[in-house]
């Protein structure tokens, strides 16, 4: 019954024009940014950009609360503690996870995902981490296994809380990339012809049912999350859901069409500071 409602809620929403993905079509990251961010602020111009970083959160006071309570006492300290246990632990060589990173892996996760030259592809954090296990002869975990490669990344990404996003597009092979995940994120998919933008562009801050929708501006810079208590979700596994949400066929988790997504997603946080490890509903 709740899914038929969300989705005969979805269908009506239908008719709504895909704000800013025309007119945005060869636009820089660095405008469609800004491009958002006005479209953003012309309808909620009291919400501050730098709230942004909280999703829904940040149009609902009540909720904010509840979230600023919970946070005091996060019931997935333990999946940060299994996590940091991850990190710290040498493989079979003596050799850690910060051995493989820039900076010993402090302050760079704002700077996933990138576009690799040499691998002509974009890398998210989840490749460096498995191209670090791989490096030092351990096997590439699941990107999706919320087992080990979630609290591995869980727990990676505070070491880089506050940092600002920094997410960068330099190059034609890169602007490829980026545009391929722009125009994931803006084409209508599905037995529902639903976009992600018709939820985090122009129905940011209205509410499907009971739950408000967050904007897109400030979403990576907290996943993976824990939904409802202890649950750990990563970014693409959230992107799983929406395709199945609107009746599509989800992309590989970890492949070309998921990373670029992540890449065009991420930069438009650019700037946002990082809030690595948090509770959602």
């Amino acid at each position: 019954m709740k899914q038929q409602t969300i989705m005969k809620l979805l269908a009506g929403m239908v008719g709504l024009g895909i704000a800013l993905g025309a007119a945005t079509a060869h636009a820089s990251p660095s405008k469609d940014r800004q491009d958002l961010i006005k479209y953003y602020k012309g309808k909620y111009p009291n919400i501050k950009v730098d709230d942004y970083v909280y999703g829904a959160l940040a149009f609902d006071a009540d909720s904010k609360a509840q979230y600023d309570a919970i946070m005091e006492f996060p019931p997935f300290d333990s999946q940060i503690e299994a996590g940091r246990k991850m990190w710290e632990t040498p493989f079979k060589n003596g050799k850690t996870y910060a051995s493989c990173m820039p900076n010993g892996g402090k302050h760079i996760a704002g700077n996933y995902p990138m576009f690799d030259e040499a691998k002509d592809k974009v890398v998210t954090l989840i490749d460096a981490l498995n191209d670090c296990r791989v490096a030092n002869g351990e096997e590439a975990y699941k990107p999706n296994d919320m087992k080990t490669m979630g609290p591995l990344t869980a727990y990676m990404r505070t070491l880089s809380d506050g940092m600002m996003m920094n997410v960068k597009v330099n190059g034609p092979k890169a602007m490829a990339a980026y545009a391929d995940g722009k125009k994931t994120f803006f084409t209508r998919k599905g037995q529902l012809n639903f976009a992600c933008a018709s939820c985090h562009v122009q129905n940011a801050g209205t509410r499907l049912r009971s739950e408000l929708i967050s904007p897109a501006v400030g979403h990576t810079v907290h996943w993976p999350v824990f939904r409802g208590g202890d649950n750990l979700v990563a970014l693409q596994n959230r992107y799983t859901g929406c395709f199945s949400q609107v009746r599509a066929v989800p992309p590989p988790v970890g492949g070309t069409v998921m990373n670029n997504l992540e890449y065009f997603h991420s930069s438009l946080s650019n700037g946002l500071p990082m809030k690595a490890s948090v509770f959602r509903k």
